[in-house]
């Protein structure tokens, strides 16, 4: 969704690097003239942005959980990439032509995944709570740091992490919705996904042109879905009003500087920096939701936290020993 983080302009490292050779258009995606607003974001750093959009992203899930009840889980993702598409494709203004048909595959896929990421992690969300939720669908960006680094003392992040899953389950998930429970991993085997194809989709497009593809993908795909389920109610201009935020907070603001991220630093390190999310998810919930962590829901988010983050050291460590 490891290595240390490269200098601005260096190509992604991700699983299929080696194999799409980074033409000199993928690596230098603008003119100098032209690419103001993402150096603005971009002098934040790929760990400022990355930090930037976890906090954006879940107080926007936040926001849309107080708004399931007026447009249902499939509705409120419906009108997340709606709303996001169109904000999208109207300020990137993406050039159709020019792209190969493997550009073409890579952002279909990748517009998929997103629609599938949102609608099982919504569907996660109407269930249980907001924190725990995000723990749970971590494991997605975990597992791919783990998978992708070979690395022997990833094993032991790994079961750090998985304590504090069997922790916040209770031993057995009984104080959680199992339902909920398989939602949040499928979300997380998708989120996986996300990062891969996104930091793809970031080499093969100029600035945020294949996002905002993608984006209009997905919408096209669960937009049948949350009308099915929610009707005439996603055109209510409260509702709308809400979605227009959620969209904003959840997809526009954050993929943008997620892809931005990914285009300096590898992706399994990106993945990790993920795992900071389960905290600011609980804080979102807190405050927003009212949802209270007991004492062992918190001490299982920080095992997740701490193993990810251990998972971090370990491969900037194995960076910095190389010559």
């Amino acid at each position: 969704m490891n290595t240390p983080s490269r200098a601005p302009g260096t190509p992604v490292s991700t699983p299929d690097a080696a194999a799409t050779p980074t033409s000199p258009s993928r690596t230098r995606a603008v003119p100098e003239s032209t690419a103001g607003a993402p150096r603005r974001w971009g002098s934040l750093g790929p760990v400022g942005l990355v930090l930037a959009g976890g906090v954006s992203v879940q107080f926007g899930g936040a926001l849309a959980v107080s708004l399931m009840p007026r447009a249902g889980a499939l509705g409120v993702v419906a009108l997340r990439l709606l709303v996001a598409a169109v904000v999208l494709l109207l300020v990137c203004r993406p050039r159709l032509r020019g792209h190969s048909r493997t550009d073409w595959g890579t952002v279909i896929v990748f517009g998929i995944t997103m629609a599938a990421m949102n609608g099982l992690f919504y569907q996660s969300v109407a269930r249980i709570p907001l924190g725990p939720a995000v723990t749970l669908e971590v494991l997605g960006p975990l597992a791919l740091s783990v998978l992708t680094s070979r690395r022997l003392i990833n094993v032991v992040w790994a079961g750090l992490a998985l304590a504090g899953v069997f922790l916040l389950g209770g031993g057995g998930f009984e104080s959680l919705d199992p339902v909920g429970v398989a939602f949040a991993l499928g979300a997380g085997a998708m989120w996986a996904a996300y990062i891969v194809f996104s930091a793809r989709t970031g080499r093969r497009f100029p600035q945020a042109d294949g996002l905002a593809l993608a984006m209009a993908v997905g919408a096209v795909l669960f937009l049948p879905l949350g009308i099915a389920e929610s009707g005439t109610k996603l055109i209510d201009p409260v509702t709308l009003g809400l979605g227009a935020a959620v969209a904003i907070l959840s997809s526009v603001l954050p993929y943008t500087l997620e892809l931005l991220a990914l285009r300096r630093m590898p992706a399994p390190t990106f993945a990790i920096l993920m795992s900071l999310e389960p905290a600011v998810a609980a804080t979102a919930g807190f405050l927003i939701l009212d949802q209270a962590l007991s004492a062992a829901q918190s001490v299982a988010i920080a095992l997740v936290i701490a193993a990810s983050m251990g998972a971090v050291r370990t491969q900037v460590g194995r960076g910095k020993a190389k010559p």
